[in-house]
């Protein structure tokens, strides 16, 4: 049954230490919530979720107070990675290579679990949104490689990172829906990369 904080919504801060046992809940919510994601999808019931955890929702909703919390939450470790990733392409010789290869992996995080693609896309132009924490980040990173492959004069100088964001996620979206088709994605990117040449 899906709540009214399914969705939306800041995250939840706190400023003293968690217990030890509200500690130990909220990994086990996390390693749970990693599961039923790549299990059932982003849409797995967060009930099902904090059974599983052998916890209440209500402890679940006070760990992660809406489902985009919780997303943000299991997919840091992705984003740590995707960030990382980005550094080390800021300093690759080629900008545009550097570029294609950092949308290459936006595309394949976004098509790791169903539904988070169309999560992406939707908390796009939600700033407020608990899962913005995952994409702000990772757009400010993009935006670093898009400059300096405009700089170099083999981007078109009217692309946003904004825009790439969205296209990257559609393909994702549009790759989830054709599971038949593993080549699907990188077809859809190789045709908007042509696009971008100046």
């Amino acid at each position: 049954m899906a709540s009214w904080r399914d969705e939306g919504g800041p995250a939840m801060t706190t400023t003293r230490p968690m217990r030890a046992d509200a500690r130990r809940n909220h990994e086990r919510l996390l390693d749970v919530a990693r599961a039923a994601f790549a299990e059932h999808g982003t849409d797995a019931a967060l009930e099902d979720i904090a059974r599983r955890a052998g916890v209440g929702i209500g402890t679940l909703y006070r760990h992660f107070p809406n489902r985009h919390a919780l997303m943000n939450a299991v997919f840091q470790d992705a984003v740590t990675a995707l960030l990382a990733r980005s550094r080390e392409l800021a300093e690759a010789d080629e900008p545009c290579t550097a570029l294609v290869a950092w949308l290459r992996a936006i595309v394949t995080h976004a098509g790791e679990y169903r539904g988070l693609a169309r999560a992406l896309l939707a908390v796009s132009s939600d700033p407020g949104s608990a899962l913005s924490g995952c994409s702000v980040p990772l757009r400010e990173a993009g935006a670093r490689l898009l400059v300096r492959a405009q700089e170099a004069g083999a981007v078109r100088r009217d692309v946003s990172i904004g825009d790439l964001m969205q296209l990257t996620n559609a393909i994702a979206l549009a790759a989830e829906q054709a599971p038949t088709d593993p080549d699907l994605a990188d077809r859809l990117l190789t045709l908007t990369l042509r696009g971008l040449k100046p």
